[in-house]
């Protein structure tokens, strides 16, 4: 084994079919197979056509990464996948997959959680991260502020939506505004042209006696959908631009303005952002902003890594493996509820990442040379 861990990580929690591969902290390729426009049509995700999309994507894209990488399957030091939080469905084709790779060639199986992951990926971009590190996660399906101490074993819970995700929100509001699917990226291009004071959104779970770290734009989102609907019903146009600006500003004020705050309160002077609407411009200008008058420093990978990726599930695999952690068994399961505080699933029968049971060895020789030449 080289110095650095040698890792491939599979991700299909959603509708990206995601292939990394890590030496270390250092990416070495990034493939992606994204599903997105199977599910424009729909206006949102839709878990059978994800699977499906999986399951065609997976071999191409394992092949295309190991390719970008310049490495061999047999060369590999370990298989991570994201075990959970995610599609039910979807997330059984990545873990099936990695078990039969990892089976086959003999390696190490490491089964990882969805946000950890996103954690983790940052140090790809800006090298080791602290501990503690607290992050922001912010996509279409999670908004959650988390407390890491070490990235392979502790991770905390601070806060959650109690809701709808940021994500989801900027999906529904294009949808009224009749911007399409994903919402994300075009609410943040008709933002850049708007006022975001034009209109004085609602702030969820900003009160005195809110939880100081739980997300809700549940309100926020109805609140925004009945301005326009009101706007239409009486004949006049709808400003699409000050709306996406306005309707931005609000969900980047509460997320900035608590991660903040519980950087404050738990003494930590490192603040992470990651996930989808981490790409989003306003987030990242504003966490930036507020960061600095704080005397806290900002770290958000960049846009391409804080979508779902395979290079993040990678980047966990490899640090798992760095610091010794116990692989998964053979029988690891898609957890779709899977909970952050399990940044992976250990195994019962390993002792640690760098021993493996060699009982499927005569496996790897028999197939060996058919799947991996």
């Amino acid at each position: 084994m080289a110095d650095e861990p040698l890792v491939l990580g599979i991700e299909t929690s959603c509708d990206e079919t995601g292939v990394g591969i890590v030496r270390g902290t250092t990416l070495l390729a990034d493939a992606v197979a994204s599903s997105v426009d199977e599910h424009a049509r729909f206006g949102g995700v839709v878990p059978e056509v994800a699977s499906r999309a999986h399951l065609e994507a997976m071999v191409p894209t394992i092949r295309r990464a190991l390719k970008d990488a310049g490495v061999s399957a047999r060369d590999l030091d370990g298989i991570a996948v994201t075990a959970g939080p995610g599609l039910a469905g979807a997330l059984l084709v990545g873990v099936s997959a990695a078990k039969a790779y990892a089976y086959a060639l003999g390696k190490p199986l490491y089964g990882v959680n969805h946000l950890a992951s996103h954690i983790c990926v940052d140090q790809l971009e800006h090298g080791a991260l602290p501990e503690p590190t607290m992050a922001l996660l912010v996509s279409g399906g999670h908004s959650s502020l988390l407390l890491s101490t070490d990235i392979t074993a502790d991770v905390r819970p601070m806060g959650a939506t109690i809701d709808d995700a940021a994500g989801e929100a900027f999906d529904k509001i294009a949808r009224v505004l009749d911007l399409g699917f994903p919402g994300g990226p075009v609410i943040d291009r008709y933002a850049r042209e708007g006022d975001p004071e034009a209109i004085a959104f609602p702030r969820g779970l900003t009160g005195p006696r809110d939880a100081a770290y739980d997300f809700s734009f549940s309100g926020l989102k109805t609140s925004v959908a009945r301005w326009i609907e009101a706007r239409r019903a009486a004949g006049e146009d709808v400003p699409v631009r000050d709306v996406a600006a306005s309707f931005q500003e609000a969900v980047a004020d509460v997320l900035t303005r608590k991660a903040v705050r519980a950087c404050k309160d738990e003494g930590v002077d490192h603040l992470m952002i990651g996930g989808g609407v981490a790409a989003n411009s306003r987030l990242r200008a504003l966490a930036q902003e507020r960061c600095e008058a704080a005397g806290i420093r900002l770290r958000v990978p960049r846009p391409g890594l804080c979508t779902d990726n395979g290079a993040m599930v990678a980047a966990l695999g490899a640090e798992m493996v760095a610091r010794g952690r116990a692989a998964s068994d053979w029988d690891l399961s898609a957890d779709s509820s899977l909970p952050v505080t399990d940044p992976h699933v250990p195994g019962r029968t390993h002792a640690g990442a760098h021993s493996h049971s060699h009982s499927h060895d005569h496996v790897h020789e028999v197939s060996k040379e058919n799947l991996y030449s």
